[in-house]
């Protein structure tokens, strides 16, 4: 009997006990079962704590410029599922995720596999039968035994390293640095996004024996002073670039990793001549869009929304407000349960003017009630003004009604925020 997309979802997050399962033995099983066929002619794997999503748009945007086929796997979504496995820029269809789900499930036999690796595999399957250039692979938690991983890939990147997912990671910025840094091969390029990378990345990257190449060291940003930015190689290559059109500063970080991805990859490859990195890059900072990463939904008062819910991530935010000043800032905030609440107050601090707590426990099991939420508000701001809200669509109601003309609503947090605003705003929009 065939199973429609949403009956194969639910099937999945019940055919395997555990919801994380770490480990590449049994997703590894089912791929070689399925044949094992290259994703795509080329390879490029994206780890990192922060800036993933935004660094595969910039990748997919740029070598659709030129005019090279492109798949991105990337998680979690938003709206839709599809949204995960795109193919030459489009979602994959229900009818291709089914199909693959039923190749999946003949394969893998008495093997129990995560929704995750699920979903992983069918990225796989559908870049394999799709003749796609590059595969541009976004790990979905750490790296050395993400399901990602059994790919070996020919340029990896590591966006930046902080302190999230610890329970599995490890307690401190050098342990998650060396999980994240299982992601790249001997002898083949890995470029490390962030200019202060923890040692334990750096001592792990060498240890595999990757050719490392840095921001700040290897290829470099310069702002220019009338506007656009210079991303300059320590090989000599300059390119001068607009700015992104994607929001916050740490986007420039972002971009220059992506750019040095496709120059490591044009090195070895050929895949792309200098002229045509060069056209690339400028093309696909104008065009690349991602949802929810500081995403302006309008409106007066405007409402911006985005997925940061870590420490590093609510820095990111704050930098952004500092640079964009206006009115008052009222916040729509919830988080999960193994997130570091107090880190992300704290970081933002008084830039919020107004806290809109939102209870996520109706939406996932580790979903913060918002009594939880405020608790840790008053220990790390004891004179914060904030509300209470059973649910986001509350939170949201609440904070649109208190705003005026000039001010903004910043909705972030969680993904689970950002798709309750997403959807309640009727969707995705381009910024």
């Amino acid at each position: 009997m065939t199973r429609t997309l949403d009956e194969w979802l639910s099937y999945q997050e019940r055919v395997n006990v555990r919801s994380i399962e770490l480990g590449l033995d049994r997703v590894r099983a089912v791929w070689q079962r399925m044949g094992a066929p290259a994703p795509a002619r080329r390879v490029i794997t994206v780890g990192g704590t922060n800036g993933k999503g935004s660094t595969v748009a910039m990748l997919e945007a740029m070598l659709t410029a030129a005019g090279q086929r492109a798949g991105c796997y990337t998680s979690p979504h938003l709206l839709r599922y599809n949204e995960r496995i795109r193919v030459d820029g489009a979602d994959a269809t229900d009818e291709a995720l089914i199909a693959s789900f039923e190749r999946i499930e003949a394969a893998r036999d008495e093997i129990p596999l995560t929704y995750f690796e699920f979903g992983t595999l069918a990225a796989l399957d559908l870049f394999a039968r799709a003749g796609l250039d590059v595969a541009v692979l976004e790990v979905g938690l750490g790296g050395r035994l993400d399901a990602v991983n059994i790919i070996d890939a020919d340029v990896a990147v590591v966006t930046t390293v902080d302190l999230d997912h610890m329970d599995w990671l490890g307690p401190d910025r050098d342990t998650i640095g060396a999980e994240k840094a299982g992601i790249a091969r001997k002898g083949r390029p890995v470029m490390v996004g962030e200019s202060d990378p923890p040692a334990g990345l750096l001592d792990a990257l060498h240890r595999a024996g990757a050719v490392v190449e840095r921001a700040s060291v290897d290829f470099m940003v310069d702002r220019l002073p009338a506007g656009g930015w210079q991303w300059r190689h320590r090989d000599g290559t300059a390119l001068t670039l607009p700015d992104p059109v994607l929001a916050a500063p740490v986007q420039y970080a972002n971009a220059a990793a992506a750019i040095a991805a496709l120059h490591a990859l044009q090195l070895t490859d050929n895949t792309l001549a200098n002229s045509d990195l060069a056209h690339a890059a400028s093309t696909g900072l104008r065009g690349a869009h991602v949802a929810a990463r500081l995403q302006s939904l309008g409106g007066d008062p405007a409402l911006v929304v985005d997925v940061g819910h870590n420490p590093q991530a609510a820095r990111a935010l704050a930098e952004w407000l500092d640079a964009n000043p206006g009115g008052r800032v009222h916040a729509v905030y919830g988080a999960l349960a193994d997130k570091d609440v107090a880190g992300v107050i704290r970081a933002l601090g008084a830039r919020i003017d107004h806290w809109h707590l939102a209870g996520l426990e109706q939406d996932t099991p580790r979903g913060l009630p918002a009594a939880v939420l405020a608790e840790q508000l008053m220990l790390a701001l004891p004179d914060a003004r904030y509300d209470t809200h059973s649910n986001v669509a509350e939170a949201l109601a609440a904070a649109r009604a208190a705003t005026q003309s000039g001010e903004r609503v910043l909705a972030f947090g969680s993904f689970f925020v950002a798709a309750a605003v997403l959807a309640e705003s009727g969707g995705p929009k381009t910024a």
